[in-house]
């Protein structure tokens, strides 16, 4: 089994005032040829967002955007007809970017701060019609198990949201004392683990509140939990 590890404080970070951002791969005006992307993950931003803030309308293409909200509102606007569309605590945002999307995104609260993850994908499809979907899931349907969120639009899975690409985006919350056994989809995978909030033992390694670990070249992993903890995976091809 291949291990990475990258710490909390190891990312880049940059105050915008408005946006308090950290990077775990090169993004903007962070760059670290050690930290250029996991696979086919290519960003994972921890980003802030002051009231009534946001990004203006900006291009994006041929890339699977995931956003993962975590607190407050986030309010979501693009050129495919999408007007103001608000996006809740517990929602998962997917839009593929493909021949070229315009959006713009806002915190929707005038007092509370928006905090959320930003993930890019690469996709597996060049150039495809681009597209906006979203979705809530129940935090309680992720209490010590697997809770799926994002597959491939080849994939059978049901209840998740679509990409063009053959990852698999999950999230559990794991109990103190509690263990848990990660199963790769692909021997040619590696997953990206984001502990959000809490303390596991991953291969030995002691991660904490935003530390992250890439484990690749394995079937499965085992965790260990010291402390209740909320897990986020990013499984992805890494023949890219």
């Amino acid at each position: 089994m291949k291990t990475i590890t990258h710490k909390a404080d190891s990312r880049g970070f940059a105050n915008h005032g408005w946006l308090q951002a950290n990077h775990s791969f090169s993004f903007a005006g962070f760059y670290n040829p050690d930290k250029v992307h996991f696979g086919a993950l290519r960003v994972l931003n921890d980003d802030i967002v002051a009231p009534k803030m946001g990004f203006g309308t900006h291009p994006h293409d041929n890339m699977e955007i995931i956003t993962i909200l975590l607190k407050g509102v986030l309010k979501h606007k693009d050129n495919m007809g999408d007007e103001w569309i608000p996006v809740l605590p517990g929602e998962v945002q997917v839009m593929s970017a493909g021949t070229g999307v315009q959006h713009s995104e806002i915190n929707g609260s005038n007092e509370e701060h928006l905090s959320l993850f930003q993930i890019w994908v690469f996709p597996d499809e060049q150039n495809v019609k681009p597209r906006y979907d979203q979705k809530k899931f129940d935090v309680n349907e992720r209490k010590n198990k697997l809770q799926t969120l994002v597959t491939s639009f080849k994939d059978a899975h049901e209840e998740s949201l679509k990409i063009h690409q053959n990852a698999v985006i999950s999230r559990i919350d794991l109990d103190r004392t509690s263990e848990f056994e990660y199963k790769l989809k692909s021997k040619n995978h590696g997953v990206y683990i984001m502990n959000i909030n809490g303390k596991v033992l991953i291969d030995n390694q002691v991660l904490e509140s935003r530390d992250a670990i890439g484990v690749s070249e394995t079937d499965t992993f085992k965790i260990s939990v010291e402390e209740d903890s909320s897990l986020l995976f990013i499984e992805v091809p890494m023949i890219f």
